[in-house]
């Protein structure tokens, strides 16, 4: 996944899979489908099933019997707990920035 230097990534691989897996099951290709529909953010095949094992390892996602060479993968009801944990914490982040940009631009801060 490259990116322009100097830029903010926010784009965490394992959060982004599971958002994706929190809409239902989902195999590699239709994950990466679904996060780059959603973020933009393309997850290369290192990327995505390096953060699927760690997912997998800590209890987050479950490896589900294979279709043929695709084998789908779904969140856990750890993992769908640690994620409601991350968009809670950005919600609140993201509250924060909003109303400080906002007080900058009515010209409360310099």
């Amino acid at each position: 996944m490259a990116r322009a230097a100097g830029t903010i990534r926010w784009a965490d691989p394992g959060l982004l899979i599971l958002g994706s897996l929190a809409a239902g099951p989902r195999h590699g290709y239709a994950i990466v489908g679904d996060v780059e529909q959603t973020s933009g953010v393309t997850l290369g095949p290192g990327t995505l099933y390096g953060a699927l094992a760690r997912l997998e390892e800590h209890g987050l996602v479950q490896a589900l019997p294979g279709e043929q060479r695709r084998r789908p993968y779904r969140i856990t009801p750890a993992g769908a707990q640690a994620l409601a944990q991350h968009v809670e914490t950005m919600t609140r982040f993201a509250r924060t920035a909003r109303g400080r940009l906002q007080s900058r631009a009515a010209g409360g801060a310099a």
